[in-house]
């Protein structure tokens, strides 16, 4: 393992006992300010997520969303690849995907122009750790060589760390929304 590898696997470590604590304590309101910004995107096609395991829950805007717009969650295709995102409406059909992530049982695939992106940590300057597969840059990548498109980490406040090890290839956000403020780039 080389020393940038090592120093990933501490800082999602360290990131995922801040957000375990996080989201122990139930903020069923943290997704209010996300409502709010993605209202100036209304009539786009946005990507939200269903979340697993402690993941902060951005269904409240994905709802609100779906009633302005198409809405879809990632579907991941196989390693290596960028992300799919089929299509989702509050109360669809769900089965099992890859990471125990739910994704709607019929694919019909869209394009989001705004990514709601989980994350295991942010730091102040746009950049995100995530769980390490690169699914969120590659796909990130390839939707920006094609149109303008936003992306916008959804995260606990304590998520937040400094010095984060990226890399050249870590594709940055656009903006950071938490339970208490959003964070522009």
């Amino acid at each position: 393992m080389n020393d940038l590898a090592e120093v990933k696997a501490a800082a999602r470590k360290a990131a995922f006992a801040r957000r375990a604590a996080a989201h122990a304590v139930r903020m069923p309101e943290a997704a209010a300010l996300l409502v709010g910004v993605l209202s100036g995107y209304r009539g786009l096609a946005v990507s939200g997520y269903l979340p697993i395991r402690s993941e902060i829950d951005p269904r409240a805007a994905m709802e609100d969303a779906a009633q302005h717009g198409p809405v879809a969650v990632p579907v991941i295709m196989g390693a290596g690849l960028p992300l799919m995102f089929s299509r989702w409406t509050p109360g669809c059909a769900l089965r099992e995907g890859p990471f125990g992530a739910m994704v709607p049982e019929v694919d019909d695939f869209i394009e989001p122009q705004v990514l709601i992106v989980p994350l295991v940590a942010f730091d102040r300057s746009g950049g995100r750790l995530g769980y390490g597969g690169g699914f969120y840059d590659r796909t990130l990548e390839m939707l920006r060589a094609k149109r303008a498109t936003l992306a916008i980490g959804f995260a606990y406040g304590a998520q937040e760390a400094a010095g984060l090890p990226l890399e050249p290839t870590d594709q940055p956000l656009d903006m950071v929304v938490t339970e208490a403020e959003v964070i522009t780039f």
